[in-house]
């Protein structure tokens, strides 16, 4: 017999246990009495407790003055309360949704601009709602998010402040703060999804995973029950029932391990009169079930258009694969059910074979099932995109088509659309210089219904980034040498990205000498080499040094020139009290005017004007001060001394004059 598994988790969170069990206890007590809306979205408690006198009202206009009005688990806008200032209130609000009031009460309150992640139709929401006193926006996916932040940004990135509703899911709240985390960096976010409503998730995907089949019990209104349903159903064949009577026996009796779990709204014994039910399906199937019925049901294996089979290839054709899926229909693969591209069947397939296959059509007439190779393909590819998707995993793909809005990146067999906005960190001027390359992204959105998906090349860019950033700010430290490359110029210097975090070149740290601009040193591109000057943990500022000691023009003087050297020189400016010269470049030197000729002058530029050479010697240096003295004077003193000794020298050719064999010129 098959074997049933219950949920540890299925039934009553405490917030619906304790709301239902006060709106019982005042049906027992006789008390006038109305719900404001249904107690739980569980249709057959609602109605056992109308009849027991405590039916539900739509608003509080509705409740009679002087009734008593209890407020269900999900509460309800903060102005209704207002409105029952006549009766008396019973409020059974869940603490985990009340808490969430408070916070948005006061983060509102404080002029921050609310997000609440949840369906805006649901009463909890709209309770939440109803505690701001600031604007306040609602949002179930990426895209609408995305257009929410894109509001606030052109409206100056006011600060925000992020709840989710308590039964919101949970894997989706995580990449949605990601997502918040990585767009805006004025956001306050709040974890606020109810523990109780996680651990229920949770462990119904474990036993779903477990399982053939699953069961899961409640409403078909309750929020959290089609959650439960949802996430069950990625996993296998899954149900879901309001009562025992909408059980379905036939696949009951076709399933070996089914798991049992229910919505927080369920009451215990709806969950274990389904439970029961099954149970003496199973047993009673069992006992009357015969030798004959077995052989028959083994030929009558129920085949219908989705299901998954493997099949054993029996003989290979050209243009078709006949297959034994273990019933008693004949199964045919065409050729164009093989793969969209043109493939020899002959060569890729034989006998023997294993192949998962999807049932296109059952012909019972012809003893004919058809059955398609590549769709089965598909939905594995599509069943990888959405692990992908709940796990926050990177995939990789090729960019095949250029479309409306964005690209199709082919991952598993199927597309997926990234849109424009998502292809880079940075606007992409054109999309067609994506196409054929291989990218790496995240699945952002899923749509089962169509069985669609959204893609995020930027996404792994920003974790990529911010995974670099903290690498760096665990490791940086003043004086550590980086490699980089210059991102941006401004009139004050260079910004260098060392790794996902950009840090700063003052101009003055270009170079050794006086520039302008910092386009003298360096331009947009480069890869340069810099060290850590200074660090603002605080405010997130690197500030950078480019210049090297050794390349220090006074280091070069030091070693190269000493007093006493003469030397050409370049006047670069002329004042009144002497005239400035480059010895090299960023060292000049000071010829003072008495130290320009040999005798008296008025004026500088009488003598000297910028541009000019000249000699002069090197007549004191202060290191400390960084000054330099010349003089053009001692040099001048030392020609006349050159002059007269070539005037003192023997005359040779003259005594050479008249030799013979000797030429005099």
């Amino acid at each position: 017999m098959a074997e049933i598994t219950l949920a540890k988790t299925a039934g009553f969170c405490f917030g619906v246990k304790r709301a239902v069990d006060k709106a019982f206890e005042l049906a027992r007590s006789g008390a006038d009495a109305v719900t404001l809306g249904p107690i739980i979205h569980n249709p057959q408690v609602v109605e056992r407790l109308s009849k027991m006198g405590v039916p539900p009202v739509d608003s509080p206009d509705e409740a009679a003055p002087g009734q008593t009005v209890l407020i269900r688990s999900h509460g309800v806008p903060k102005k209704v309360y207002n409105l029952l200032k006549n009766n008396s209130v019973v409020d059974c609000t869940c603490p985990f949704v009340a808490k969430i009031h408070r916070i948005v009460e006061e983060e509102s309150a404080a002029g921050r601009t609310i997000l609440v992640a949840g369906d805006p139709a649901h009463p909890e929401v709209q309770g939440i709602m109803g505690f701001s006193s600031s604007p306040v926006y609602t949002f179930r996916t990426e895209q609408e998010l995305q257009n929410i932040l894109n509001i606030l940004h052109e409206n100056g990135g006011k600060p925000i402040s992020v709840v989710a509703q308590t039964t919101f899911h949970e894997i989706l709240w995580r990449k949605f703060q990601q997502f918040i985390e990585n767009h805006y960096t004025n956001a306050k976010i709040f974890d606020t999804i109810c523990s109780a409503t996680t651990m229920r998730q949770k462990e119904a995907v474990e036993l779903a995973q477990q399982s053939d089949y699953m069961v899961v019990v409640g409403g078909k209104s309750s929020s959290n029950t089609l959650k439960l349903y949802e996430i069950c159903s990625r996993f296998c064949d899954t149900a879901l029932v309001e009562t025992k009577s909408e059980l379905d026996k036939s696949q009951i009796f076709r399933h070996n391990r089914i798991g049992v779990t229910a919505g927080a709204s369920t009451p215990a014994d709806i969950i274990k009169e389904v439970q029961t039910t099954m149970t003496e399906i199973l047993e009673n199937h069992d006992e009357e079930l015969n030798f004959a019925e077995l052989l028959e049901q083994s030929l009558n294996e129920k085949l219908y258009t989705g299901k998954r089979v493997k099949g054993i290839v029996t003989n290979v054709a050209p243009n078709e694969l006949h297959v034994d899926v273990g019933a008693k229909q004949a199964g045919i693969v065409p050729a164009s059910e093989i793969s969209d591209e043109a493939v020899n069947l002959m060569e890729m397939f034989h006998k023997d074979d294993e192949i998962d296959l999807i049932v296109l059509k059952v012909n019972d007439q012809e003893g004919i099932v058809t059955l398609s190779k590549k769709r089965c393909d598909a939905e594995a590819g599509y069943d990888a995109i959405r692990e992908a998707y709940e796990n926050g995993t990177v995939l990789e793909g090729t960019v095949t088509e250029v479309v409306k809005g964005g690209v199709l990146v082919t991952t598993n067999g199927i597309k997926v659309f990234i849109p424009a906005s998502m292809t880079s960190d940075r606007k992409v001027e054109d999309l067609n210089t994506l196409l054929k390359k291989d990218v790496r992204f995240k699945v952002i959105e899923i749509n089962d219904r169509r069985r669609r998906a959204v893609g995020s090349i930027r996404a792994v860019l920003a974790d990529e980034k911010k995974a670099k950033q903290e690498e760096f700010w665990a490791n940086v430290e003043i004086g550590k040498v980086y490699h980089g490359e210059v991102k941006s110029l401004t009139s004050y210097g260079a910004f260098v990205d060392l790794g996902g975090v950009d840090g700063m070149i003052h101009i003055t740290e270009l170079s050794w000498t006086r520039i302008k601009t910092p386009e003298e040193v360096v331009k947009v591109g480069d890869m340069v080499e810099v060290y850590i000057k200074d660090i603002d943990t605080e405010k997130k500022k690197i500030s950078l040094g480019y210049k090297k000691a050794e390349d220090n023009p006074w280091e070069i003087f030091k070693r190269d020139y000493q007093i006493g050297d003469v030397a050409e020189v370049k006047i670069v400016s002329i004042t009144s009290f002497g005239a400035f010269a480059q010895i090299i470049p960023g060292v000049d030197g000071l010829i003072h005017i008495s130290q320009i000729a040999n005798e008296r002058i008025a004026k500088v530029s009488d003598k000297l004007a910028v541009g000019d050479v000249v000699k002069a010697k090197i007549i004191d240096i202060d290191f400390d001060k960084k000054k330099v003295s010349l003089s053009i004077r001692e040099v001048l003193d030392e020609e006349p001394a050159e002059e007269a000794a070539e005037e003192e020298a023997p005359d040779y050719a003259a005594d050479l004059e008249g030799v013979d064999g000797v030429t005099v010129e």
